[in-house]
């Protein structure tokens, strides 16, 4: 095949020859050619498609297991929040108590009730919880949870804990003082005369004026004698400071313990002393023994309340109060403060002896 080449008018034709098999070749190589380009691109498509589709494959998956975690990790957090919910009622029911409580202290503490003991005064529970999921013993429908609810619990619990960090904070302001206000009534109370200074309950002599049983004159008697045995133990009527413990022609061997509030009592014609002055003694101590020393007809003990340096009567004090023995056995005591001297079980008043002071 003979091929002209005419570049321009003014120049020489060229006549190229070409065989035919060229002619043929080259179309078919540049076809082949693109053919294997074509060829290529689409398998290496293929194959990027492949891994494309493994990628998708494998990230469906993860996104399944992600949603499935998520699902177990919405149920849990469903749960922990009923249970807080749950928690939370019972704490704030709990601290209610506390305020009752500090709020029955404070009352107590300022004299307007009369604490009573658990098994004497009304339930202050109505029904005892357990465990939030308990799984015995429970029943009911099946209904299912939905999202709304679960915030409206957790912004209700949210609120309530609030509430319980405003009574926590409360209380804790308030039960300082209030525990200070109950220890000065405690120590008023123990330090106040309550318990019969000795065991024999027999009067033989009262407060107030008589005839004196030696002389046979009119005289002050300042306190009550209380007829018993020799060596009868005489015991501490309140808690307080020995301020004299000694021997006297007319007290004979006698104590006399400081208490609150200006308060004293004397303990005369005592056989023995067991104690010392400026010793601490506790309410139902042991002090003394009964005796008949000093001025004194026989065996017994003159007990004698002085509030200001003047004698008063003890009954009021001392009339209704139970004996060591019995108070040791006691598991509560009224206030001393709150007694009156006309009560059940009071001493015996005897007229016949004359064990007197």
């Amino acid at each position: 095949m003979t091929l002209l080449v005419i570049r321009d008018a003014e120049q020489t034709v060229r006549q190229l020859n070409m065989s035919k098999m060229l002619i043929v070749s080259v179309p078919i190589a540049a076809v082949l050619s693109i053919s294997g380009l074509i060829l290529s691109m689409q398998w290496k498509s293929a194959a990027h498609i492949r891994d494309l589709e493994g990628q998708l494959s494998n990230q469906s998956l993860a996104l399944n297991i992600t949603v499935k975690d998520k699902d177990e990790a919405i149920r849990v957090l469903q749960n922990e929040i009923v249970r807080l919910s749950s928690e939370t009622q019972s704490v704030k029911d709990r601290v209610e108590q506390m305020s009752n409580l500090e709020m029955q202290m404070q009352q107590f503490v300022e004299g307007y009730i009369d604490v009573r003991t658990e098994k004497d005064s009304p339930s202050t529970y109505t029904a005892r919880h357990t465990a939030w999921n308990e799984r015995v013993q429970v029943g009911g429908e099946a209904q299912k949870v939905r999202s709304e609810q679960i915030i409206d619990l957790a912004h209700r619990s949210s609120f309530d804990l609030e509430q319980v960090r405003h009574m926590l904070a409360t209380v804790q302001q308030s039960a300082p003082a209030t525990m200070k206000q109950a220890l000065t009534k405690q120590t008023t109370i123990d330090g106040t005369p309550s318990i019969w200074p000795t065991t024999s309950r027999r009067i033989t002599s009262s407060f107030g004026y008589r005839q004196d049983p030696l002389n046979r004159r009119a005289a002050f008697h300042a306190g009550i004698d209380i007829g018993g045995e020799m060596g009868d133990p005489v015991y501490a009527a309140a808690d307080g400071d020995v301020i004299e413990a000694g021997f006297n022609s007319g007290r004979g061997h006698y104590i006399i313990i400081r208490h609150v509030n200006q308060l004293d009592t004397w303990y005369m014609h005592l056989q023995r002393i067991d104690v010392e002055a400026g010793s601490r003694v506790a309410k139902g101590d042991e002090i003394a023994k009964v005796g008949s020393t000093g001025r004194s007809t026989g065996p017994h003990l003159h007990f004698q309340v002085v509030q200001k340096s003047e004698p008063i009567d003890p009954l009021p004090f001392v009339g209704s109060a139970p004996s060591v023995t019995s108070a040791s056995s006691s598991t509560s005591q009224p206030s001393p403060l709150n007694r009156r001297p006309v009560l059940p079980k009071e001493p015996q008043l005897s007229s016949g002896s004359r064990e007197k002071y």
